[in-house]
């Protein structure tokens, strides 16, 4: 029998049931420039580090495009991708704007913003998960889309921020206000959420998992999150405010000290609020979902104290 030999072309782009899929070839310009992601698509890659439209989805996943991070797994990437083309393509509409029109048209920066929808069941509770990148880049393709899909698909809403580095807080804070606003329209509990966070997005959600800040950055009457989740940060500060928090980190993590983590929830165990850390030997910054690593199954870990926090 002869071997039917693909082109470059097909092989970037291959059918699946009739649907054309990403590849490992896939050139980053056929994803930002697909149709099915017109008008966002340029924000699945991180706008400040420019990743050259030419290059692959196998190129750019390592720790030379994705500064600071580890684990990154092609095969992880592409899950993401074309699970978001897939709906898409079924008329789903998977990325929502935070800001209103006349709000973009005054400061144009808040164009690169928005939510993209990882959808569970209806009116389940929601997640919203914040990428790291040091405020300087939001690596959301390893740090909160997978995370995302993972929660999807065990049912959770989950929404992934792209935020502006320098207005983090500023962007969070109006996608909590997004979404209790429109919780309806999306199907979703509005008083049953969690945030979720690795490195800078950990601080993130910390801070916007306080009441107070909560309260002092927001505009609707959102309540507080049930419960954070907090990836490699070294943020160390408590509050009497603070949300209940699972936390994890690596034993050689350079950037955020496992110990400062794990004394931080100790510290907020002895203000009577509850709090789960995990360590996990040999790993470095950044380790996102943990696939094929010690770390994999730390979702389910956190689903679990996030549910132990709705029931009490």
């Amino acid at each position: 029998m002869n071997k039917i030999r693909l082109n470059k072309g097909a092989r970037r782009l291959l059918s699946k049931g009739g649907i054309m899929v990403f590849t490992k070839d896939t050139k980053i310009r056929e994803i930002t420039q697909h149709p099915s992601f017109r008008g966002f698509g340029h924000l699945l890659f991180p706008l400040q580090l420019a990743f050259h439209p030419e290059e692959t989805v196998q190129d750019v996943t390592d720790s030379n495009h994705f500064i600071w991070y580890s684990n990154l797994k092609t095969k992880t990437s592409l899950e993401v991708l074309n699970n978001l083309l897939d709906r898409a393509q079924k008329n789903e509409q998977i990325f929502f704007p935070i800001y209103d029109e006349d709000e973009m048209v005054k400061d144009p920066s808040k164009r690169e913003t928005g939510l993209f929808y990882f959808k569970g069941k209806e009116y389940e509770k929601f997640a919203v998960i914040n990428a790291g990148g040091g405020f300087h880049y939001v690596a959301a393709l390893h740090d909160s889309f997978p995370q995302a899909l993972a929660l999807s698909q065990r049912g959770y809403n989950a929404f992934a921020l792209i935020y502006r580095p320098n207005k983090a807080y500023e962007d969070l804070a109006q996608a909590l206000d997004y979404l209790y606003s429109h919780s309806s329209e999306l199907k979703i509990a509005p008083d049953q959420y969690s945030l979720w966070g690795g490195s800078a997005g950990a601080r993130m959600a910390i801070r916007l998992g306080n009441k107070r800040e909560l309260q002092r950055l927001t505009r609707t009457s959102i309540e507080p999150a049930n419960m954070v989740v907090s990836q490699y940060t070294g943020y160390s500060s408590v509050s009497r405010d603070d949300a209940p928090t699972y936390a994890n980190c690596g034993t050689n993590d350079w950037i955020a000290n496992w110990q400062v983590m794990e004394n931080r929830l100790k510290n907020l165990k002895k203000l009577g609020i509850d709090s789960q850390f995990r360590v996990y030997k040999g790993l470095r910054h950044g380790f996102g979902v943990g696939k094929d690593t010690v770390a994999e199954g730390w979702i389910d870990n956190a689903i679990s104290f996030w549910e132990k926090q709705i029931n009490k």
